[in-house]
């Protein structure tokens, strides 16, 4: 019989491969200093792309005075217990009432975390009989919520309007079977390439199928659309989208989450999503600010035309130096090069230590060999010279990536590179 942890540490799984020599500056980096456009990195100052400060609230003086005002309020245990025991408060109604509100659903319910919120959510949506189908690019979350899934679930080609309505009908005929019901699940804004979810297309086949459908916006809420009520808000579909789901770690720069709908079905869910029944309440400290980060989103319609004066400017002068970055429609701006696992590594460095440019870059075997992205986040936060800096350095080293300056054998190990 073989040790069951065995498996786990004989190559550090798809991921972790490389963890002994990429640990601390590929992987788990820190970065450090105030939140921002410019941050440390092992001793250098760099401008930084990799955080998802959509609006650049997180670091406001406005939302840390809130932030510390309700820490010296509160503290961190406030409420003590479940919501449904002993952890709800006036607040967190209040909260819920507010975003009910800004994205024009019936009611709300907070959740602690995002990612387990989702997962949750979904458990207790459907039963053995339902079947869903999901976008195939949908996020981890999403992926992980379906797993728990015990009935039948079919994926359709990444906003491929054509496969979903074939895996809308091969889910009508088997849930009509069972006497179940079908559940689509996609995304507002995919995190990974940028686009937009096909929402306004999805939706028109409720003409022809009997379905729900939920969204994850994390990537929308708080500026998609003429309000920043998401992604739904921005093509022109809120009453059609049944259930709405977001976090507040993207342009809210905060944690926990919440999902809307109507009213009979997050009473449902309120005494059924087994994450929010047997866990704590979310802190009192982080739902006044939150309560301060909506008041901000509300009023401040500047936040939102700084954040796309500078997606603009990146967006364009990427285009016009000659860089693929997809079909990305929001702030997420994937670059897209060729090349292995060595030669990216060695880009990154450079970036990192001659250009003082951090961004995340994800290779194989998280998308196929030979491919590169490079994903930069701009916020309202970046200043026009953020931009131009970069632009700069990216066209510098996609020079020297072309001309195979960045071959290499190996990843280097991090632990011989000097702080």
């Amino acid at each position: 019989m073989a040790d069951v942890f065995e498996k786990l540490v004989k190559d550090g799984g798809p991921i972790g491969q490389h963890m002994d020599r990429a640990h601390g500056y590929f992987t788990f980096p820190k970065l450090e200093g105030e939140l921002g456009p410019k941050m440390q990195f092992r001793g250098k100052e760099m401008t930084v792309w990799s955080l998802n400060n959509y609006l650049g609230l997180v670091n406001h003086p406005d939302v840390r005075k809130a932030d510390a005002d309700a820490a010296v309020a509160y503290g961190m245990g406030n409420p003590m217990g479940a919501r449904m025991m002993s952890g709800n408060t006036a607040k967190h109604e209040e909260l819920e009432n507010v975003i009910s509100k800004f994205v024009s659903r019936e009611d709300t319910m907070l959740l602690n975390f995002g990612y387990q919120g989702i997962m949750s959510c979904i458990d207790a949506l459907v039963n053995r009989r339902d079947v869903i189908v999901y976008d195939a690019e949908a996020h981890a979350c999403i992926v992980d919520g379906i797993r728990l899934h015990m009935g039948h679930r079919y994926a359709f080609k990444h906003n491929d309007v054509a496969d979903c309505e074939k895996q809308l009908q091969r889910a009508t005929d088997y849930a009509a079977k069972l006497g179940g019901g079908i559940l689509v699940i996609t995304e507002g804004v995919f995190g990974m390439d940028g686009e937009q979810g096909v929402l306004k297309e999805i939706v028109a086949l409720k003409k022809k199928y009997d379905f729900r459908i939920l969204i994850d916006d994390a990537h929308g809420f708080g500026y998609m659309g003429p309000t920043g009520a998401g992604a739904d808000e921005a093509q022109g579909v809120q009453p059609e989208i049944d259930l709405y789901f977001s976090t507040f770690v993207k342009s809210m720069g905060s944690i926990g989450a919440f999902i809307s709908g109507p009213k009979a079905v997050i009473k449902y869910l309120r005494y059924n999503t087994r994450s929010q029944i047997f866990a704590k309440s979310l802190p009192l400290l982080i739902v006044e600010g939150m309560l301060k980060r909506m008041q901000m989103v509300l009023t401040m319609p500047e936040l939102r035309e700084k954040l796309w004066a500078n997606v603009e400017r990146l967006q364009t002068g990427l285009k016009e130096r000659g860089f693929d970055i997809g079909n990305t429609n929001s702030p997420v701006t994937p670059i897209y090069m060729k090349g292995g696992v060595p030669e990216a590594t060695q880009m990154v460095m450079d970036l990192r230590e001659n250009y003082h440019i951090f961004c995340s870059i994800v290779v194989y075997p998280v998308i196929p060999k030979g491919d590169i992205i490079y994903r930069l986040i701009p916020t309202a936060s970046h200043s026009f010279d953020d931009v131009d800096i970069t632009l700069n350095a990216f066209e510098a080293t996609k020079k020297k990536l072309d001309a195979g300056e960045y071959k290499a054998a190996d990843i280097p190990d991090m632990a011989d590179v000097a702080v």
